[in-house]
């Protein structure tokens, strides 16, 4: 019991002495690095549902902690704090939600200020400072949405944006670099995504990026009048086909995987795979999405349902009008209106790994009521309304023109 009490104790003091080395580490950047004496932004830019994290580049060595602030826009006196005031809050990244404010998505740890699952509103300004208001360093982030951001197959020819030129400016797109492959021993996948960005001479000089004149569409550099052209251009991303082999001891899970799928022809136990499985159910025509643990939107992740591969050429959003079960851009697994052929299990791959299962049974449980404010409610209110109108409209004209037709044709002097 004694050499167990030595070694938490021989422990515990290790964990200090780390500490201890990465904040002396830290206070050792900060006296290598002066504050600017006219704050200056740093242009930064990402793509929606990423997270993002924005270091204190320098304060004063009297201050021990900070506070960071967000402000939409430099002409606005609206400003957020996004601080508990002793730079200390922490946040588990696993319970936040796409939908959140920024107040429930952020964290600051050492300093640096984190932002989960970035939303086009988080775009703005992001100032380390003390409570008092005094201000150290400045960012400028732009978000850049993905509501209308163009896709391109590679292995289908298709290319990818052309950049636009003015005679003032030009756009073109920077892409990141390629993905890793996001499965190991079948065919698989991996994503290239590609952010606006703008060239000019007339940017604002105090925004400052890696590339002189050159910054990301959505910042407040650009001039006022260049914006209404630079929203046109949306982001992108390149997809393409791809094979990579797993390591040995994934080799030999592929192997039983292959005994397995003989094993279940011939009317034995179906094959499982060998990741932590979650079961779940769900009644018939709701609504279900399922996230990938531990993986992020700038992450390789791949998706199976049983032995079938859901290749995004096929299942990523918007690759046709009335998808039902698709993949959206922050690689989640969207399943509308559940049927029962939806029931099985469905294998999430992580940087070429296979990492869960998520065992899907359906119910025929009786359907809650709908209400008002429904998706679904409000979509039919929609188009009955429509219906109703172009209905309405059609039978005016129709009577309009027949009693212009009998005015026009009655005898002249009756």
């Amino acid at each position: 019991m004694e050499a167990g009490l030595a070694r938490a104790v021989l422990l515990l003091c290790l964990v200090d002495v780390l500490h201890a080395f990465a904040v002396e580490e830290k206070e050792d950047v900060f006296k290598s690095m002066a504050c600017p004496a006219f704050l200056m932004f740093d242009s930064a830019a990402y793509l929606a549902g990423m997270t993002f994290e924005l270091p204190c580049k320098c304060k004063p060595k009297e201050v021990s902690s900070v506070v960071w602030y967000f402000q939409k826009d430099m002409n606005t006196h609206k400003t957020t704090v996004l601080s508990d005031f002793a730079g200390t809050l922490t946040v588990d990244s696993g319970h936040i939600r796409a939908g959140s404010s920024v107040l429930k998505r952020f964290s600051i740890r050492m300093f640096s200020l984190i932002v989960f699952q970035a939303q086009v509103t988080d775009s703005g300004h992001y100032l380390c400072g003390t409570e008092k208001g005094d201000f150290f360093y400045g960012y400028d982030v732009d978000v850049q949405p993905t509501k209308n951001i163009v896709v391109a197959f590679v292995d289908r020819g298709q290319h990818v944006q052309d950049d636009y030129t003015e005679e003032l400016f030009s756009l073109f797109t920077t892409f990141w670099d390629w993905t890793r492959c996001d499965r190991c021993g079948v065919r698989g996948e991996q994503r290239r995504v590609g952010l606006c960005y703008i060239q000019s001479a007339e940017l604002n000089p105090r925004y400052r990026s890696a590339v002189p004149n050159v910054t990301s569409c959505g910042s407040r550099a650009v001039p006022a009048h260049f914006k209404r052209q630079v929203r046109r251009r949306p982001p992108e991303v390149a997809i393409q086909s791809c094979l990579t082999p797993c390591l040995k001891e994934e080799v030999s899970e592929e192997g039983v995987q292959a005994i397995s799928n003989v094993i279940s022809k011939l009317g034995e136990k179906p094959w499982t795979p060998r990741v932590p499985t979650q079961f779940h159910m769900q009644p018939v025509g709701s609504a279900l999405i399922i996230a990938c643990p531990g993986a992020h939107p700038e992450h390789a992740v791949a998706w199976d349902k049983d032995s079938v591969q859901l290749y995004r050429y096929h299942y990523l959003v918007s690759v046709n009008k009335t998808m039902r079960v698709f993949i959206d851009h922050g690689n989640h697994l969207h399943i509308r209106r559940i049927r029962v052929s939806d029931r099985g299990t469905y294998v999430c791959w992580r940087e070429g790994e296979m990492v869960a299962g998520f065992r899907l049974s359906v119910t025929h449980q009786h359907r809650r009521r709908r209400k008002l404010n429904d998706p679904e409610t409000i979509y039919a209110v929609k188009v009955i309304g429509w219906s109703y109108g172009l209905i309405s409209i059609i039978f005016i004209i129709i009577h309009v023109f027949r009693s212009c037709w009998r005015a026009f044709k009655r005898p002249v002097g009756m």
